[in-house]
């Protein structure tokens, strides 16, 4: 009995010292991958607990305090709201404490980059909380979430936008035929990739026998944007590319699909509803995936100047000076050692990202709260899901449509 009792305490120590390691090694240049790790745990937990808690949460009097017990989905949701909860509450202290941060010797720089052990405790502490507030607070969340995650989406919107079009630039500005015969050849692929799923979104989602004027609808809106997206870059006056034009219109027929997917098992315009729970699995798991992704990029991005993570006062920003003399560049260099760095993006925007992905992630685990209670394990399914994507859709039809013809109508202002 004694040695087992200093065997786990010898366990528990190299625990902590592991732990300790770890989180001392990160440094200020990881310190956004730290965050995205803490993220993504937070979406391991909300995914073990959805399947877990339900039996420990049903002996909860303050949350199962109906006279009678509701079905083990809505247990399941409950969880992975109040942990989405506690994780939006721990990601929204931080982007309130880092408003203003403008250099590195502010010293809520040192907070946002280090004291990781108890940013972990803190969190940890923040979820458990959770699983003690009414119900009625979590259904004030659970409302609001939804707004929350079509900022999320319109977030991501905006950072495709600006990877297509630094993606083109860049291939644009090597002056090389190589390069054009690139964008050609990328373009190319995108429109066949883009007509070819177009067509089987017809075969799934459009069975013949059966009134799918809703599903119609949404396709040949999605093929016209298509057209009216190469129109508008190949117009003289725009003097566009088609690569953005072709990989925003792959990303408008992806959101069609998920959309369409994401409608009841038993709507008869619903070609997949026989691989109803293999389907949902699998949307569930891309969703996931693209979430963190959306997380991750933002969490690079962040230090470009390009993007809207960056103040002004970033060293990256604004235009190149000129040269300075030999004598000025080292008074220049000395009075830098004595200068406070600014920083290279702002740590409120930052943590903001993360906020409404932890809402985002919420809905995505619970079917935007509508299809659990009624279709058992399915997740991500209900007409609320399918109008937020086709919304996600007109909303990045129009952010396209305006980065193509806006410098043009306002040439003296820059976007």
């Amino acid at each position: 009995m004694w040695a087992a009792s200093c065997l786990a305490s010898c366990c528990a120590a190299c625990a902590c010292e592991a732990c300790r390691s770890v989180v001392g090694g990160i440094s200020r240049r990881s310190a956004r991958i730290a965050y995205c790790g803490l993220f993504a745990l937070s979406l391991i937990v909300s995914w073990i607990l959805r399947e877990v808690a339900a039996p420990l949460m049903e002996k909860l009097p303050w949350i199962n305090h109906f006279a009678h017990t509701p079905d083990r989905e809505w247990f399941q949701t409950d969880a992975v709201l109040r942990v989405s909860l506690g994780n939006f509450l721990f990601f929204t202290l931080l982007a309130v404490i880092m408003i203003g941060v403008k250099n590195q010797k502010d010293p809520r720089d040192s907070l946002h980059h280090g004291g990781w052990m108890v940013k972990i405790v803190t969190w940890c502490i923040v979820v458990i909380l959770m699983f003690f507030l009414s119900n009625g607070i979590v259904e004030f969340y659970e409302a609001i979430s939804k707004f929350g995650s079509g900022l999320f989406l319109l977030v991501q919107v905006v950072l495709l936008l600006d990877f297509v079009h630094a993606w083109n630039e860049n291939w644009v500005e090597k002056d090389e035929q190589f390069w054009y015969i690139a964008l050609f050849v990328v373009s190319l692929v995108c429109y066949i990739g883009t007509f070819s799923f177009g067509g089987l979104l017809f075969h799934w989602f459009t069975p013949s026998g059966h009134d799918c004027g809703l599903n119609t609808f949404f396709l040949v809106t999605t093929l016209i944007l298509v057209f009216v997206f190469a129109a508008i870059a190949l117009h003289p006056k725009v003097n566009g590319s088609l690569l953005p034009a072709s990989v925003i219109s792959v990303y408008c027929t992806y959101l069609c699909y998920s959309a369409l997917s994401s409608e009841p098992r038993d709507y008869e315009c619903n070609g997949l509803h026989h691989h109803s729970k293999a389907v949902s699995t699998g949307t569930l798991t891309l969703g996931l995936l693209t979430t963190v992704l959306s997380v991750v990029y933002s969490a690079v991005r962040a230090g470009s100047s390009t993007t809207l993570l960056s103040p002004p006062s970033s060293p990256r920003a604004g235009s190149e000076k000129p040269l300075l003399s030999f004598d000025k560049l080292e008074k220049q260099e000395d009075k830098k050692k004595h200068e406070a760095k600014p920083v290279s993006y702002s740590y409120s925007f930052f943590h903001l990202i993360f906020s409404l992905a932890s809402m985002y992630s919420a809905m995505l685990l619970t079917g935007w709260s509508s299809s659990v209670g009624e279709s058992g394990q399915l997740v991500d399914v209900g007409w609320p899901s399918v109008w937020v994507r086709i919304i996600t859709q007109w909303a990045t039809a129009g952010l396209f449509v305006w980065s193509l013809i806006a410098p043009h109508l306002f040439p003296e202002r820059e976007f």
